[in-house]
């Protein structure tokens, strides 16, 4: 049996959704050990004089507690 905790993280990226995507998976996989999944929640666009800025994501990431 095993037991998982689910953090919030939010990633933000100048070229795209997936690349911000990416950016937050590879950050929690360095941070947080037995990462197991990843849920996109929210998808984000900020946006200046009518052109695309930042792409940013809010991501729920899964990951297995040690014993």
């Amino acid at each position: 049996m095993s037991v998982a905790k689910i953090t919030e993280l939010s990633a933000t990226s100048t070229k795209s959704f997936e690349d911000a995507i990416q950016q937050g998976v590879e950050r929690a996989h360095r941070s947080l050990r037995n990462v197991s999944g990843v849920w996109v929640k929210e998808q984000k666009l900020d946006v200046s004089n009518g052109k695309i800025t930042d792409y940013r994501v809010l991501l729920k990431v899964t990951f297995v507690l040690e014993d």
